[in-house]
């Protein structure tokens, strides 16, 4: 059975109220998930927010995917018509491409005001996403300097936040917001996996396990590296027919003396920095 996983810390809340007040202020919305999980990492109440505001849509962490899964994701949301940006915030790869979405969302919105005999002023953006899915280095990308706290780890932007990029475009960064309740475990237990919520909020030995188990129902989607192959291959030990908690006790008692804990931390660790290689966690509903 799959961990239970909850969490919805007091500063999220709050900023979630100031938020909804700032997005009268904006022109468009900036919304990044992350690529290994973007439909776990879109929040539900993200079309209320946007209304008729613009919208451009972020990919982040592209380099944890394989091209086969970007390509594959590329086509499914053009297939909803949506444009989906691909970025790696951390190297700037893909930035360039949503900082000339911004500024064409600026020039619709300014020749509206010229329409009307409104002078021009520069585009208001707010950049939204659940924690941890690569918000403020997107923006410190953008302005070409670190301007704003960030680290891979939920939690690090704590208030709302203006930052000028230029004459034509202001950013408002956004702690990561999330849904009151996560009534969706599966999706609650990718953003455990993928760390886009809060540590509190899980057992790490439990969504490890689980982590593992559901390496086995991708076998085939992504590369030809079966979930058996890649964790024998780093870990020394064959899960073979092995559920996910067998195989986390054998592990810990092969790597770390039967420290079940220690050896979850590594597992979840391994996954989060690309040492297991392209690993995506979910796939277009017509090929997952």
């Amino acid at each position: 059975m799959a961990p239970s996983i909850q969490w919805y810390p007091g500063h999220i809340a709050k900023a979630e109220k100031s938020l909804v007040e700032q997005l009268k202020r904006v022109d468009a919305v900036l919304e990044v998930r992350d690529a290994r999980i973007p439909l776990a990492t879109h929040h539900p109440r993200m079309g209320q927010w946007i209304g008729n505001k613009g919208r451009i849509l972020v990919l982040n962490r592209v380099d944890m995917i394989s091209s086969r899964v970007k390509e594959q994701w590329q086509s499914w949301f053009q297939g909803q018509e949506e444009i989906p940006y691909f970025t790696n915030a951390q190297k700037g790869q893909g930035v360039i491409a949503v900082a000339k979405a911004a500024q064409a969302v600026g020039e619709a919105m300014n020749q509206r005001r010229c329409d009307r005999g409104m002078r021009p002023r520069p585009v208001r953006l707010v950049v939204l996403g659940f924690p941890n899915v690569g918000k403020s280095a997107l923006i410190n990308r953008l302005l070409k300097r670190k301007v704003v706290a960030s680290a891979r780890r939920p939690g690090v932007t704590r208030q709302l936040r203006w930052v000028r990029i230029s004459d034509q475009l202001e950013l408002l960064d956004a702690p990561g917001v999330l849904p009151s309740q996560l009534t969706d475990q599966d999706a609650a237990l990718k953003l455990a996996i993928c760390d886009d919520i809060g540590q509190a909020a899980y057992d790490n030995q439990r969504v490890a396990a689980a982590f593992l188990d559901l390496l086995k129902t991708l076998d085939g989607n992504q590369r030809e590296k079966t979930s058996s192959r890649v964790l024998s291959d780093r870990y020394r030990l064959n899960p073979q027919a092995l559920t996910g908690e067998s195989y986390l006790v054998q592990l810990a008692e092969q790597h770390h003396q039967g420290d079940i804990e220690r050896m979850a931390r590594r597992i979840l660790t391994d996954f989060r920095k690309g040492d297991l290689g392209e690993l995506a966690l979910e796939f277009p509903p017509c090929l997952g």
